[in-house]
């Protein structure tokens, strides 16, 4: 028993020196030859295949943002370098086709000869990389050896700047950053696929392949020609107002929301300063290479957040006389206004422990209720107030949406909840400042989404700038229906607001918002920022068309421009015309006859 272990154990062991020697043989003899197998199988055949983003769209299917196929040029040097014959013809086609320089790649040759995975070169298009295919299948340049293409996708905006602010871009290949490439990041993006297996000559294996599943593409609720209208007009009212003190720029913020009132969808988006997408970091239009030298990077970075900012979701600021149509509607509402009230404005009014003035000094003299508005009077608006309540002027400040979320679907909108008076801090002062709009903030979105209420019959929607989502086929998958969040006021209340409002272009502070031809209506605004009696001031106009059933809301915002005397809502209501003249066409608002208007 004993001698037959022995035997067994003795006929393992030479069974374990066989086995050892032969793989030292096959090692030695070809072990470089096994070694590629494995390596071509991990780097070309069992190899990640990248999914494509999904693309942003207009309304009308215009691509906004959409991702190119491009290559990276790698080199495995250990091939190259297996025939001196492949040296020179592999570094020539690597000059040739993708212009990398042959000292770069003699270095890489001393410093790593053994390397099989060099990337020389990311992004090359998909025109140069058929060019090289082409050359390589033909027989001329079969000692061309270990140069391989790896896919990829570079994100590409092809309007640049257009629209930036609700866009957004995209930053290491797929991570949304601002706008709807942040908001729906996981729905423009999809999954990678995956190639396994390997085949050649001297062995075969089946080739398994998991194909990519590509993301979804976005349909917003932008139209590009808006879009660009209101761009170009933001451009040349900033061109007009640059000055040395800010470069590049007529204010400190201008903006302008474009709005459908009957829905939530927003048309158009934009404010400047503005960047390009396809270089969001790219300070040059704004700084000299002096200044950016000067900057460390701290201090481009706080540049570059401010840059990216979408001020229409992300700023708040204090509204103005544009909320003046709101504290009208809400006296009507409950009844303590018939619109049949005078008052008489001295320019000022005491409150309180206060003497709060109004936007005219001297005084509007008797006005009625339409002549309050139209002419911008605080005293008025101030009596208002009082008849309203502070309960009740802060229970429609919430109804209105000021103070909350609109839930827009875009990052980064601003709180306004703490900037709000409550019932149990509001004095007779306060009331009497926020019903002319002092002393508490708004958003753009928040008042552009409210006002839509005021002149559509009182119906609040949710604000939104994705209209559908398909899939890599075209086919929707999903459709984002208006969102009607609750009532604000009755339709008697807007036909008399919005008659009021159509006096303040006729009649009114507004005359400079008018547009030949079409019925417009809407507010100004004027609001002196903190500290009061500094000289800065934001000016606004809100308006709508046509005065029947509106169309589209027009909200442009100007922060602290660059002219001598800021408290000038002409500014804002010039823009707005301007804006108007070429979008109502567009858009097909029917022009009125002379006697209409």
């Amino acid at each position: 028993m004993q001698r037959k272990l022995v035997i067994i154990f003795m006929i393992v062991v030479l069974a374990f020196v066989v086995l050892a020697g032969r793989v030292t043989y096959i090692n030695a003899s070809k072990g470089e030859k096994y070694a590629k197998v494995v390596l071509d199988q991990q780097q070309y055949d069992s190899r990640i295949i990248p999914f494509k983003r999904g693309d942003i769209l207009d309304r009308n299917g215009t691509k906004m943002a959409t991702s190119e196929r491009i290559y990276n040029v790698v080199l495995d040097m250990k091939e190259m370098l297996k025939k001196d014959s492949y040296v020179e013809p592999t570094i020539e086609a690597l000059h040739k086709y993708f212009n990398i320089e042959e000292s770069e790649v003699r270095k890489l040759m001393k410093l790593n000869p053994n390397g099989r995975y060099n990337v020389l070169k990311k992004g090359v298009d998909y025109k140069t990389a058929k060019r090289y295919k082409a050359m390589k299948n033909s027989e001329e340049y079969s000692n061309v050896q270990g140069i391989w293409l790896e896919e990829d996708y570079k994100r590409k905006y092809p309007y640049k700047s257009l629209a930036c602010d609700t866009i957004g871009f995209s930053v290491d290949g797929n991570i949304g950053s601002n706008g709807i490439e942040a908001s729906y990041n996981s729905i423009l993006n999809g999954t990678d696929g995956r190639e396994y297996g390997y085949q050649d000559t001297a062995s075969t294996f089946e080739k398994t392949v998991k194909e990519p599943q590509n993301g979804k593409s976005i349909v917003s609720t932008i139209d590009l020609q808006v879009q660009s209208i209101v761009e170009k007009h933001i451009l040349a009212f900033n061109k007009a107002h640059q000055n040395e003190a800010r470069k590049g720029t007529g204010s400190k913020d201008t903006a302008v929301i474009v709005m459908n009132p009957n829905n939530g969808e927003i048309l158009a988006e934009a404010s400047y300063p503005n960047y390009n997408l396809n270089k969001p970091r790219d300070l040059s239009s704004y700084y000299t290479k002096k200044e950016l030298a000067k900057m460390s990077d701290k201090e481009k970075i706080e540049k570059l957040n401010t840059l990216w900012n979408n001020f229409c979701v992300t700023d708040t600021y204090e509204p103005g006389s544009t909320i003046k149509p709101f504290t009208v509607a809400t006296g009507l509402e409950l009844g303590v206004l018939s619109g049949n009230e005078t008052y008489n404005c001295t320019g000022v009014l005491h409150v309180g422990d206060h003497d709060i003035h109004c936007s005219h000094r001297d005084g509007h003299g008797m006005q009625t209720l339409k002549q309050s508005l139209e002419n911008s009077c605080n005293v008025a608006m101030m009596k208002i107030g009082a008849k309203i309540g502070k309960e009740e002027f802060c229970r429609y400040q919430r109804l209105f949406g000021f103070g909350t979320s609109t839930g827009i679907d875009l990052p980064g909108e601003a709180s306004t909840e703490g900037l709000l008076y409550s019932v149990n801090n509001m004095d007779a002062s306060s009331l009497a400042t926020n019903a002319f709009g002092q002393n508490f903030n708004v958003t753009m979105t928040q008042l552009a989404a409210s006002f839509s209420s005021l002149i559509n019959g009182g119906n609040y929607y949710k604000p939104h700038v994705v209209k559908q989502i398909k899939d890599e086929n075209g086919n929707v998958t999903e459709t984002k229906d208006p969102v009607l969040v609750r009532k604000t006021v009755s339709q008697e209340t807007c036909e008399v607001v919005k008659d009021y409002m159509r006096g303040v272009v006729t009649e009114g502070t507004g005359k400079t918002a008018a547009v030949e031809g079409y019925d417009v209506g809407g507010k100004t605004g004027t609001a002196e920022k903190l500290p009061r009696r500094n000289g800065k001031y934001l000016v606004s106009f809100i308006g709508y068309a046509p005065q029947k059933n509106p169309q589209v809301v027009v909200y442009v915002v100007i922060n602290e421009p660059n002219v001598a005397e800021q408290a000038n809502s002409g500014l804002a209501t010039q823009l707005s015309a301007d804006i108007m003249k070429e979008i109502l066409p567009y858009l097909g608002v029917k022009k009125v006859s002379d006697n209409a208007q």
